[in-house]
């Protein structure tokens, strides 16, 4: 007898502001949305540390961050392991890039950002691009087996770019 697959959360849809949140990166140092203001988020919503395609996915994100950078990004990677399991996976993973903990109350920003799976107490595999004013400009939820790569993040901060490129022409 098979077992049902729980269905994925929609994502909270493009031009949505994205919902604030401050969470810590180190266990002295936090990220809030507002810190990030003027530049365009990515947000990397995924299960947990260690596990094979969460691994995989974050060390994509890592080899392609120089191009996010160049876009002005700012990348977190987000879930419900604590800033001392996420310091251990970034120091093994050799990652460039803050993880955020939504440990306590766990799960709240995943929640919040309708990238929550309640059944297994962790995050979905979801992508938010939020633009430099806190707006979502692309989102994506993944099944969790599956890594979604990082074409869509990079065609929506082209699309941002192309788009302030365009504005700065017109003033």
């Amino acid at each position: 007898m098979a077992t049902a697959t729980p269905s994925l959360s929609l994502p909270l849809p493009s031009g949505t502001r994205a919902p604030s949140f401050q969470l810590a990166a180190t266990p002295e140092q936090s990220v809030s949305l507002a810190s990030c203001a003027g530049s365009p988020v990515v947000l990397v919503f995924y299960p947990a540390d260690f596990s094979p395609v969460c691994s995989d996915e974050l060390a994509l994100f890592n080899e392609v961050l120089p191009e996010l950078q160049r876009h002005g990004a700012r990348v977190f990677g987000v879930s419900v392991d604590s800033v001392w399991c996420h310091q251990a996976f970034v120091r093994e993973r050799k990652l460039r890039f803050p993880l955020l903990a939504d440990f306590h109350p766990k799960g709240e920003m995943s929640q919040r950002y309708h990238a929550w799976r309640e059944g297994e107490g962790v995050s979905e595999r979801a992508l938010y691009v939020l633009d430099g004013g806190g707006v979502i400009a692309w989102s994506d939820v993944s099944r969790p087996e599956v890594n979604p790569g990082v074409d869509g993040v990079l065609e929506a901060l082209e699309k941002l770019s192309a788009g302030a490129s365009s504005r700065e022409a017109r003033s």
